[in-house]
């Protein structure tokens, strides 16, 4: 099999596309209903209920999106030598030795940016990704409020779509120097760091917002440039990257390690620690030789 393939052999990827797009809006459905304090279709519970988890709260939104996909992607697609891996079910195979290690899995976020969606934001979203040998193919990114679905195919493009189906093509910006690029960073996680390490940068703006997935659809539309994330002891997980990962590779652009190392997904851990950088790629290069400058200097810790 060519490790090009967009998709394992026998599945259509057309079709493919066509079910992730009733998937997408069927939890776009979910969310704003939750949102609005309306009644959820599909008989999820009407209670917005909300529980402390380890890396952050988890609501009944969550959980109603986590068993939509999940049940989606098992019941309606044939093919079936896939993992799939969720946020939210990522612990009950933490204890086996083969947890998540099948060439081709699925990494799932049903709701990123959990806080925001409890603050009355708008920018959540909803991460779907295909990988195949721990890489990114596919990455699709759901924004309900924008009414926007994003799709990404490294190695063939990406686009995004309204509900009606109207498609959009990317427009990253002209912005080239460092010095007038626009910084999107996280609104709630935030590492001591990351001031100093922008500091250093010299962005010509910075911009807070929710959800990875957001941040990357806002350098997509050419509003932003570059996302950093830093992270030390607590750390991103798999299916906060693996769609935006996807999405902004497949669009052009690059999305990193600090050092230029990629992202490798379906570690025991899911972890993706350190300081990671997404952008338009018209410079990000230099955008990390200065992130290294700074860490070599400054705190060593952080490169990875």
């Amino acid at each position: 099999m060519s490790i090009n393939r967009f998709v394992p052999e026998g599945v259509e990827l057309t079709t493919l596309l066509d079910e992730l797009r009733k998937l997408s809006w069927a939890a776009a459905d979910v969310l704003m209903a939750y949102a609005r304090g309306e009644e959820p279709p599909f008989g999820f519970p009407k209670s917005l209920s909300v529980e402390e988890g380890g890396d952050g709260p988890v609501s009944a939104a969550d959980m109603s999106v986590n068993e939509l996909l999940i049940s989606g992607l098992k019941d309606n697609l044939t093919f079936k030598e896939w993992d799939i891996l969720s946020e939210e079910t990522s612990k009950e195979k933490t204890s086996q030795e083969s947890n998540y290690t099948k060439d081709w899995c699925w990494i799932l976020d049903p709701l990123d940016g959990t806080k925001d969606f409890l603050q009355g934001s708008e920018n959540y979203a909803v991460h779907i990704a295909l990988t195949y040998k721990q890489k990114p193919k596919i990455g699709i990114v759901l924004i309900p409020e924008r009414n926007e679905l994003w799709f990404g195919i490294i190695g063939s493009g990406a686009w995004y779509e309204n509900r009606d189906g109207l498609k959009k093509n990317i427009s990253f910006s002209e912005r080239l120097e460092i010095s007038d690029l626009i910084l999107v960073s996280s609104k709630n996680h935030k590492d001591q760091k990351l001031p100093n390490l922008i500091s250093n940068l010299s962005f010509a703006e910075t911009k807070s917002i929710g959800s990875v997935g957001c941040k990357v659809a806002s350098i997509l539309r050419g509003e932003a440039d570059v996302y950093i994330s830093l992270s030390g002891q607590t750390s991103p997980k798999d299916w906060d990257m693996a769609a935006p990962h996807a999405l902004i590779e497949a669009a052009g652009g690059m999305f990193t390690h600090a050092d230029g190392s990629n992202l490798i997904y379906q570690n025991p851990t899911y972890c993706q620690s350190g300081c990671l950088i997404a952008s338009h790629g018209k410079y990000h290069q230099r955008i990390c030789q200065k992130a290294m400058e700074f860490f070599s200097l400054e705190i060593p810790e952080y490169i990875v």
